[in-house]
């Protein structure tokens, strides 16, 4: 709900100042007509061998610029600062519970109150954990079934909320404010988002933590999928999120500035890379699944020596496919105008699938010398990636092999 502007700031300022209650807040976006001289801002009390004091972690592009002030005008100063700086989203969490604002184009806040369901422990040494980009209290986590009734994580689920948060940790790294559209909404597409525990959180940290201007599309075959999280969505009151029903590949949508796809099975991620490339969306992650196709391909054919050493265990053979194909889909990745590499994304704790294809579009042409590394890495496995078949790149000016050349 809309609130008056000035009582809200005053409130939020007296939470920031709060030395006994405050846990950490986050300042992100901007407001309409103004430029917030950092990406990011955090503010949390610290406990210091001076003594306490509150703590400002300010973020820029490349670095975090950390300052200590004492309680008193030092810290108000500090507040002050911060509060006139333009930032569109604010997100405090206290003992009392969790405040959330975001100021509208028009300058209006909306504002959310929520009651902590549990005490609040506070963390007050100077060298902390890294800090959640998305509070685990969020109702939208209960909402998609992550969290339990009394706002904590579930179990079962512990997993899934660290993939997801440290995707977007990933996502958050590439997206640069000056690499973003200033005359429309961010498009951001999901494809194969089966159950969308990333496509909603995806969607809440970069409308309401970034406090960009989104349209977000997720995309599954089945159609429960479709029909459980539009229900969801509109259960949320997002509507910049909608999902679709169909393949990956045959997906009703028009183009894409980032294209997500987390563990989308085998060659669902080349058909999630080869829509990306046809759309030249700026950014592209993908965390791949499983690597059968790649598998067979091996299985079928002798390996060249001396790797017969290594193919004949089936595990090993394995473990070469996936290395095999996630190297060839960068190449080829590179090979269409991005720059691309594979980052673990996540500890293999949490998930064997651990390995992130992270891509941004350049517009350059292909290297030769990948080219040439691709091309051989090909004809000495006898292999032939599906990505390159979903690109049409062979015949093409990069003199790709044709089908029938050594190996296809």
């Amino acid at each position: 709900m809309a609130e008056e502007l000035a009582s809200v700031l005053a409130e939020l300022r007296a939470l920031l100042l709060d030395g006994e209650g405050l846990v950490r807040a986050v300042a992100s976006g901007r407001q309409r007509n103004t430029s917030p001289p950092w990406r990011r801002l955090e503010l949390r009390p610290v406990s210091l061998k001076a003594g306490q004091r509150l703590q400002r972690v300010a973020y820029d592009e490349r670095q975090a610029h950390t300052a200590n002030a004492a309680y008193g005008d030092e810290a108000g100063a500090m507040v002050d600062e911060a509060l006139s700086q333009g930032f569109a989203n604010w997100h405090v969490e206290s003992t009392g519970g969790t405040l959330q604002i975001r100021i509208t184009k028009k300058g209006e806040p909306m504002v959310s109150r929520t009651k902590p369901a549990a005490p609040v422990e506070r963390e007050l040494s100077h060298n902390r954990a890294k800090a959640r980009l998305l509070d685990p209290a969020d109702p939208f986590w209960q909402a998609i079934g992550i969290a339990d009734a009394d706002g904590r994580i579930k179990p079962t689920r512990q997993d899934k909320f660290r993939q997801v948060e440290e995707f977007l940790r990933a996502l958050d790294a590439v997206l640069k404010p000056e690499q973003l559209p200033g005359d429309r909404p961010l498009r951001v597409v999901d494809l194969g988002c089966g159950n969308a525990y990333l496509t909603f959180a995806a969607y809440r940290f970069l409308a309401h933590v970034r406090g960009l201007d989104v349209d977000m599309v997720g995309v599954d075959v089945k159609r429960q999928a479709r029909e459980r999280n539009s229900a969801l969505s509109a259960q949320l009151g997002w509507d910049g999120l909608r999902f679709l029903e169909g393949t990956i590949a045959d997906a009703p949508l028009d183009g894409a500035d980032v294209v997500l796809a987390l563990h989308a099975c085998d060659t669902a991620t080349d058909d999630a890379l080869a829509r990306a490339v046809a759309w030249k969306a700026r950014f592209v992650l993908a965390a791949p699944c499983c690597h059968h196709d790649l598998q067979k391909q091996l299985r079928a054919a002798e390996a060249p020596a001396p790797y017969g050493l290594v193919t004949r265990h089936g595990i090993l053979r394995e473990r070469l496919a996936d290395a095999l194909t996630d190297a060839l889909r960068a190449a080829l990745m590179r090979l269409s105008g991005y720059r691309a590499e594979i980052v673990e994304f996540i500890g293999s704790e949490h998930t064997p699938r651990n390995t992130l294809l992270r891509a941004t579009y350049t517009g350059g042409a292909g290297d030769k010398d990948v080219l040439a590394d691709y091309r051989a890495l090909i004809n000495e496995w006898k292999v032939r990636p599906r990505l390159a078949q979903l690109l049409g790149l062979e015949g093409s000016g990069l003199e790709l092999p044709k089908a029938g050349d050594a190996g296809f």
